[in-house]
């Protein structure tokens, strides 16, 4: 398997695929989601999903650039079942795609984190006024809250959050999902950071293959394993809002 470029997105295609998975990475590492996720992405190929991971620099107006991610997504139709994967900001973008969900057979989302941009960028809360820059997200965290306990359909949803994560808010995606009728939605703690599922890719490219750790590579393995098992499962069978210590 290699990794191809198509325009926006980053394709990995292992032979007879039984799905496709979407990324959408969070923050800058989603420039280079090739580099930044390649362990992830490459162990989720070797379960058998091709992979297309969008790439994009943050802005402030995240309902255009979840348009956008969609309609890239959208314009590489392949047959296959969908199942959308997103980190930190990621998770934002796929819950906000303008399908609302129902284009895809699930979404994983890993370290959900919708702070505001004050939060994430302390400066703009002095620099934004003076420079007369928008100081705020579009949709704002708890608009987009809003909008998911609204609009978005998607029933199954494996939300992933790290033990050692002070920025992750999982729980509270996890308490609007389940404010849905027929809502199937799972939350999984295991440990690690909000880096963990880039770290092993980023110490290979920035270090070197010497500098791997089998530790890093072999929790990479886990988290793939229970992100395709969990999309290969009876949807019938997700046990609702449970909390699984790794």
């Amino acid at each position: 398997m290699s990794w191809r470029q198509r325009g926006s997105l980053w394709t990995l295609q292992p032979p007879d695929p039984i799905g496709r998975v979407d990324v959408i990475g969070g923050s800058y590492l989603a420039a280079t989601p090739q580099l930044s996720y390649r362990r992830l992405l490459e162990a989720l190929a070797r379960q058998g999903l091709a992979v297309w991971a969008w790439s994009y620099v943050p802005g402030f107006d995240h309902q255009a650039q979840a348009n956008e991610a969609w309609r890239a997504f959208r314009a590489e139709r392949c047959g296959l079942p969908v199942l959308r994967l997103g980190h930190s900001l990621g998770c934002k973008l796929h819950l906000l795609a303008p399908d609302n969900g129902r284009g895809c057979s699930g979404l994983a989302a890993l370290s959900f984190n919708n702070f505001s941009a004050e939060r994430s960028v302390p400066l703009l809360a002095d620099l934004g006024p003076r420079l007369g820059i928008s100081s705020e997200f579009s949709p704002s965290p708890e608009e987009t809250l809003r909008l998911v306990g609204r609009d978005y359909r998607q029933p199954r949803n494996l939300l992933v959050r790290f033990n050692r994560d002070g920025i992750d808010q999982s729980p509270r995606l996890l308490a609007e999902l389940q404010q849905r009728p027929g809502d199937a939605s799972r939350l999984v703690e295991l440990p690690g950071d909000h880096l963990t599922p880039a770290s092993a890719g980023l110490r290979q490219n920035l270090l070197g293959s010497w500098a791997d750790d089998p530790a890093r590579q072999r929790q990479i393995d886990r988290l793939a394993q229970l992100i395709s098992d969990w999309w290969r499962s009876d949807p019938q069978g997700v046990e609702h809002g449970a909390v699984f210590q790794g």
